[in-house]
């Protein structure tokens, strides 16, 4: 595993601490749907055929796009 790319589990008082990448996924397509998030964030598992499944090995492999998800969570949960 590479702390680098996860910097939340290492971090207890960060706010993303304990929160799953399925729950944040769950909590923006619930929020905005697959259209808008991929409107918000430019990848493709957002667009073509986009599932929580699909979405969740993609975000996994790809630190950048995890960041943008995870800081589009974060805004949500700051606006609430």
């Amino acid at each position: 595993m590479n702390i680098k790319n996860e910097p939340h589990k290492k971090q207890p008082n960060s706010p993303l601490h304990g929160v799953k990448l399925i729950t944040i996924l769950e909590v923006l397509v619930e929020q905005y749907g697959w259209e808008r998030m991929a409107m918000k964030i430019n990848i493709n598992c957002f667009k073509k055929d986009p599932s929580i499944k699909s979405s969740l090995k993609f975000l996994r492999r790809t630190p950048w796009a995890r960041d943008k998800v995870e800081q589009l969570y974060l805004d949500l949960e700051k606006r609430k």
